[in-house]
């Protein structure tokens, strides 16, 4: 019934541990466990887990690149603020299109505009510009006399770029947080990314918008050692902590450590609702603010902002996140979820498109290359994502246009993609990105080539066995174990995503009495085990009737449920099997 291999985790044997997390913590014993399993084994690091606090962030300036970086800024404050409209200093933000580089723009554009700082913005259209600095925009920013460029979420492998604006006398600070296969581009002023040679900053998963919110944390202590604050009023960096959380979430970067944190708080920033274009959004998806998670962001949130760059113009999000005026963001928050709408439609025929081209292919090769002129750019990342649930192993997606191939590649757990296309890199124009998420441009006279390449490197070095989907389980319990206590306890693990999954657990030899369909696609189990009795959902289970008797195993999660003002632990339905 599942074509998942189920493997639970070796059993915590440290009772000591256990029963001290349990006496300072004031957790249940299943809880101490999962916190031990998490790597916590001390109260400390466990207190510090449950109750995440700003004052654990590490310092900024740890960041190779940030100390030049603030000092020229704060120069630049100082002097457009000083000298008022006349000033030659101009400060330009470049972000990426995508939720984390739009965050990215919207957080500092705040942030200098409270400095009284109108900064110039630029993102750039997926389809006609691409992903990174081009030139065209570098000459249009120095035109309109941008002496400064800060990036956001992009810029690490833009080393011809970079040298162009620096001809032009405009200072490049690059704040990023992808691979860097060629090293930092030399001719940026600073460059400030924790995965580049010789960064002492001791966590190395932010992603764009934690590395901006790190620069205005340096450069606003920067800016009170030199008393600009003396006379205006100081930006409480707090409130920019909903846009940290929710462009974090959307790029699936680890949320453990630093990243944890940030999204912990954020979450609470954004659950106040103060934000117009924010609350728009989610009231447009069907969130209640006080009620938001990183699910919601996830699966709400991001990819609403996303579509706009994804099948329209990212500058329909950025203007949804920075206006000021209620109508206005719920007129773009409107248009969001129709840009939305239109992605999702060209998703699917692009995903029957793909599976087909599988099918016909057959499915012996141990990694899937797929391209076509039919398809959209801004879409093939998420088809792609899709093809590797389905499939089990890494894809890469093509759209062709103009004699150019613009590619999205995903990956399986433990597999670097970046890696691989640095194996292929004779073949491409350029690639970049993460080890499970990465992107490529190809001549489209290479395409044939480069699929040839890539499977043959996966080929060679993947197993049959790695291609078997994987479903990991924190422990087996009983289902007197489940009550709301412990699922209340569960949601202190939270925010959940990659690193910091939501703890699934197994029920072996439980019984299902009977099933109810709801909305024809999932399911009401009701369950039982040694006089115990719950019940459960399986979203999009439906499929997987008939089914009764004894002996069946559940893979769940849970969590505190509340219907008409009456709480009750949730059991989420992730996996069946009989036993």
């Amino acid at each position: 019934m599942t074509d998942k291999r189920w493997k639970i985790r070796p059993a915590i044997e440290n009772p000591e541990l256990v029963e001290e997390f349990c006496r300072s913590l004031s957790v249940q014993p299943l809880t101490a466990k999962l916190l031990i399993q998490r790597g916590h084994l001390d109260t400390d690091s466990a207190s510090s887990f449950l109750t995440p606090n700003i004052k654990e962030l590490h310092d900024p300036f740890l960041l190779l690149g940030m100390d030049k970086a603030v000092t020229r800024l704060a120069a630049a404050v100082t002097s457009e603020v000083g000298a008022g409209v006349d000033s030659k200093e101009r400060i330009a933000l470049y972000g990426d299109y995508d939720v984390d580089g739009t965050t990215s723009v919207w957080l500092m554009t705040l942030f200098f505009n409270e400095l009284g700082v109108n900064p110039l913005c630029h993102i750039p259209d997926r389809v006609t510009e691409g992903y990174g600095l081009n030139t065209g925009a570098i000459k249009e920013l120095a035109g309109k006399c941008a002496t400064i460029i800060i990036t956001a979420d992009c810029g690490s492998t833009n080393h011809k770029e970079v040298a162009y604006a620096k001809e032009l006398g405009v200072d490049v600070i690059i704040t990023d947080h992808h691979e860097l296969p060629g090293g930092a581009p030399g001719g940026a002023l600073a460059t400030i990314n924790p995965k580049q040679r010789g960064c002492a900053f001791p966590f190395k998963g932010l992603c764009g918008v934690g590395v901006a919110f790190n620069l205005v944390i340096a450069l606003r202590a920067r800016l009170r050692e030199a008393g600009f604050f003396e006379s205006r009023n100081e930006p409480n960096l707090m409130q920019y902590l909903d846009l940290v959380a929710v462009g974090t979430v959307a790029d699936m970067v680890p949320l453990v450590e630093e990243n944890r944190l940030l999204v912990s708080l954020g979450l609470k920033v954004l659950a106040r609702g103060n934000r117009p274009g924010l609350k728009a959004l989610m009231e447009s998806a069907g969130i209640k603010p006080s009620a938001v998670d990183s699910r919601d962001i996830g699966f709400k949130i991001g990819p609403r902002i996303n579509a706009a760059g994804r099948v329209a113009s990212a500058t329909i999000a950025y203007r949804l996140l920075i206006t000021g005026d209620i109508e206005e963001a719920e007129q773009l928050a409107a248009r969001l979820e129709s840009e939305n709408a239109s992605r999702r439609e060209l998703e699917a025929v692009i995903l029957a498109e793909a599976i087909e081209m599988v099918e016909s292919e057959g499915k012996k090769e141990r990694a899937i290359v797929l391209y076509s002129e039919k398809w959209h750019p801004g879409v093939i990342g998420i088809v792609a994502s899709r093809l590797v649930e389905r499939y089990n192993r890494p894809v890469v997606m093509i759209a062709v246009g103009n004699g150019i191939g613009k590619g999205s590649v995903r990956s399986i757990k433990s597999v670097d993609v970046v890696a691989a296309l640095g194996v292929c890199s004779a073949l491409l124009i350029r690639f970049g990105g993460h080890r499970a998420a990465a992107g490529l441009t190809v001549d489209v006279e290479n395409i044939g080539a480069f699929k040839a390449a890539f499977t043959e490197h996966f080929n060679a070095t993947l197993t049959d066995d790695d291609l078997i989907g994987e479903l990991e389980l924190d422990a087996a319990v009983e289902l007197g174990d489940i009550d709301l206590g412990f699922a209340a306890e569960v949601e202190r693990l939270a925010p959940f995503g990659m690193a910091n999954r939501e703890p699934l657990l197994c029920l072996k030899g439980v019984s299902i009495d009977r099933t109810e369909v709801l909305k024809s696609r999932h399911l009401r189990l009701f369950l039982s085990q040694n006089g115990e009795e719950r019940k459960a959902i399986g979203f999009n289970m439906a499929e997987k009737l008939p089914l009764s008797g004894t002996g069946y195993s559940v893979a769940f999660s849970t969590g505190v449920n509340e219907w008409r003002g009456v709480k009750s632990a949730d059991i989420k339905v992730k996996g069946l099997k009989r036993s």
